[in-house]
């Protein structure tokens, strides 16, 4: 189902594309093909290539993103991306699944004596390293996907709540000095969305273009590659932040509906795997893995999917992050593709 679900979303993705920009398409198409080829490969030999190695991976990608922030190609005042000649990687993107596969197997082993507070400190350190070179470059939208991982792992980690507690609370009095560490844009995007009538031609455009995008795609959209609102880009970033709305707009309620079915037949199927490994993750290490890894995994796309599409709908503040599968990005599919590989 998994699969199935994964493949019917990658399509109408595509066609999104098609209908947007061609250009567009044909590279997305091209990073897809090759995905497939790496989900495949990943499927077969996962324990010899990245189960065994899960640390050298994460060590790997920080390279990488220390490498990014150093020479990376800058997009709109971001370091995101890196190139590599035929085309740009952006490495916060494809460390996500080895992120969590690390963190799982982590919170995975037995601690029997040691102290909590270093416990939860060392994992607190291997997230907050990726996490500050992510936010400094700057990707507030990425650097938050991290965030909800962590939070969750931690969460539901075998370590006492109440060590859990006392340790974060320390960092409640730090969240004050957060706001001032934010770029002027990214302020303004949680202002306008408290009341996006403040600034209409300005940071609030975004916000009431989308809304407007899916509204004027009535029931059963406008048709392919008959969207005016994004077609002629009264909707910014309509192939990426915004990829859902124009979606809607060519496909209508009609075709937002069936891609949020899929959506929901994916993380059905996740669940169930995590119930699985739930009722087994105190007799193997194995099945400890796999349930923080799915666990991890579902906090990933469920963050990604809910905001991108509360955003969207103007249900939440415009955070920059993509809708899985939909919005433009071969970095995003692999990463993605690669995520749904390592589940047993």
């Amino acid at each position: 189902m998994i699969a199935f679900s994964t493949s019917i979303l990658v399509i109408f993705g595509l066609l999104n594309l098609f209908g947007l920009n061609k250009n567009l398409f044909l590279k997305q198409l091209v990073f897809t093909i090759f995905s497939f080829v790496v989900f495949f490969i990943i499927r077969k030999y996962k324990n010899f290539i990245l189960i065994n190695n899960k640390k050298i991976f994460y060590w790997f990608f920080i390279v990488l993103l220390i490498i990014t922030y150093i020479i990376g190609v800058e997009v709109k005042g971001s370091l995101r991306w890196l190139d590599l000649g035929l085309f740009r990687i952006q490495p916060s993107e494809i460390f996500k699944p080895f992120f969590i596969l690390f963190l799982a197997d982590f919170l995975s082993r037995e601690f029997l004596f040691s102290n909590y507070y270093y416990l939860i400190f060392r994992s607190f350190v291997y997230f907050f390293i990726p996490f500050f070179i992510i936010f400094k470059q700057p990707d507030l939208a990425n650097g938050l996907t991290y965030l909800v991982i962590y939070l969750v792992l931690i969460f539901f980690s075998k370590i006492p709540k109440k060590y859990l507690v006392s340790f974060f609370s320390i960092f409640l009095i730090f969240v004050p000095i957060f706001w001032f560490l934010l770029k002027d844009y990214q302020r303004y995007r949680l202002l306008v969305f408290l009341n996006p009538s403040i600034d209409i031609q300005g940071i609030s455009y975004n916000l009431t273009q989308s809304i407007i995008t899916i509204g004027s795609g009535g029931f059963f959209g406008r048709g392919l590659g008959l969207g005016t609102q994004s077609k002629l880009y009264f909707l910014p970033e309509n192939t990426t932040d915004f990829a859902f709305a124009s979606l809607v707009e060519q496909f209508g309620f009609f075709g937002g509906l069936i891609i949020i079915i899929f959506y929901f037949l994916i993380f059905i199927d996740l669940f169930k795997k995590l119930l699985f490994y739930y009722k087994n993750n105190k007799s193997k290490k194995f099945d400890k893995i796999n349930f923080y890894y799915l666990l991890g995994l579902i906090s990933y796309l469920g963050f990604q999917f809910f905001v991108n599409i509360g955003m969207n709908m103007g249900l939440l503040p415009i955070a920059g992050v993509s809708l899985p599968f939909i919005s433009y990005g071969g970095s995003s599919v692999l990463a993605l593709l690669i995520g749904l590989a390592l589940v047993y």
